[in-house]
């Protein structure tokens, strides 16, 4: 998937673009030729994270945001159209994993915020861009899901509600936007290597009363390719949905799992 280097003088923002898959992503619409707004909590990934990706500090800007906080999304998509003029392309990636436990034993508050961050988050910032993009008649919004919005995983139904509700929130607002230009699509990453998913496996292993080594065998033998999801593996898709190569895709869900998901 060669994706992407049709992105010269495009604008895109990354929401969770800090560290992990956000990261990878932001650099690989950078490579594509892209100037990246790059969204986060931490303060200090982000500066971190514009030194890794641009030193010279003229091709990635940074905003602090929490995607629950509406103002705090139109602060950031305000300071990166004053600064590039132009937002072609959205990234919602922020995510949670939320808690791992029986619903019946998971605080709501706990099962709330992965609702709050993973969906709701992601749609208020579709939101907030939108305006923008329907007045240029054109844009891509790429949302992150992940394969548990449509394969069972033991403990997680908030996370598993939140990203399975993208699916049809991707499909409606292909819809509605799509006589304006603007495509949108999702795409579901499997178990992607990372610390991340050393925690899940950690929370299955507590949960279930089995070893991390388990949990991590027993998806890993699920996968026909036998590994976990490299974050470049689906950094690649998410530029080449945002390019020109995918100008006929919009309201599709792209799996990217070593085969752990078909459908």
């Amino acid at each position: 998937m060669e994706a992407a280097r049709d992105a010269r003088d495009r604008v895109a923002m990354v929401t969770g673009g800090g560290r992990g898959i956000g990261l990878e992503i932001a650099r690989a619409l950078l490579a594509s030729g892209a100037r990246v707004a790059v969204l986060g909590r931490d303060a200090t990934a982000l500066k971190d994270a514009a030194a890794a990706l641009d030193p010279s500090g003229r091709r990635v800007l940074t905003a602090v945001c929490d995607v629950r906080e509406p103002d705090a999304i139109d602060e950031a998509v305000g300071r990166t159209l004053r600064a590039y003029g132009r937002i072609d392309v959205l990234v919602a990636n922020s995510g949670i994993a939320g808690p791992t436990a029986p619903l019946w034993e998971t605080p709501p508050e706990r099962w709330r915020q992965a609702i709050e961050t993973n969906l709701i988050g992601a749609a208020l910032c579709a939101r907030a861009v939108l305006p923008h993009m329907i007045a240029r008649r054109s844009g891509s919004i790429v949302f992150v899901g992940s394969m548990t919005g449509k394969r069972p995983l033991w403990g997680r139904t908030s996370y598993a509600a939140s990203k399975t509700a993208l699916i049809g929130l991707v499909r409606t607002l292909a819809v509605e936007a799509g006589p304006y230009g603007v495509r949108v699509n999702l795409v579901s990453p499997g178990p992607v290597a990372g610390e991340r998913i050393e925690r899940v496996f950690a929370a299955q292993a507590a949960a279930r009363g089995i070893t991390a080594e388990q949990a991590r065998a027993e998806m890993l033998d699920a996968t026909p390719l036998g590994r976990l999801v490299r974050p470049a593996d689906v950094a690649a898709v998410v530029a080449f949905l945002a390019g020109d190569g995918a100008a006929a895709i919009t309201g599709e869900d792209v799996n990217v799992s070593a085969g752990l998901v078909m459908y």
